[in-house]
């Protein structure tokens, strides 16, 4: 009886202090992947502001009027004269 009784108290010690063990492994997996999450968000949030710069910048080039003046400017174009127009049906 007596042995029966030191096994379990021996399994029972294994046990608890296996269960420890995962728990601490647990915990220390838990914050890796906290910092991590952490890192990616901030990741996200610089992007997002990058992005948000790049579409500023693209709407800023896109617009009509910086179109027109680069084209007369850079590549001489202007408007044509009324004689030159043609009109197609």
């Amino acid at each position: 009886m007596k042995a029966i009784g030191a096994l379990c108290l021996m399994l029972l010690l294994v046990a608890a202090l296996a269960s420890a063990l995962g728990v601490v492994w647990t915990r220390h997996e838990s914050r890796v992947l906290f910092v991590n999450l952490t890192a990616l968000q901030n990741q996200r949030d610089e992007l997002n502001i990058e992005y948000g710069k790049l579409e500023l910048e693209q709407a800023t080039y896109a617009e009509p009027r910086r179109i027109d003046d680069e084209a007369r400017q850079k590549l001489g174009m202007v408007d044509p004269r009324p004689q030159d127009i043609r009109l197609l049906r």
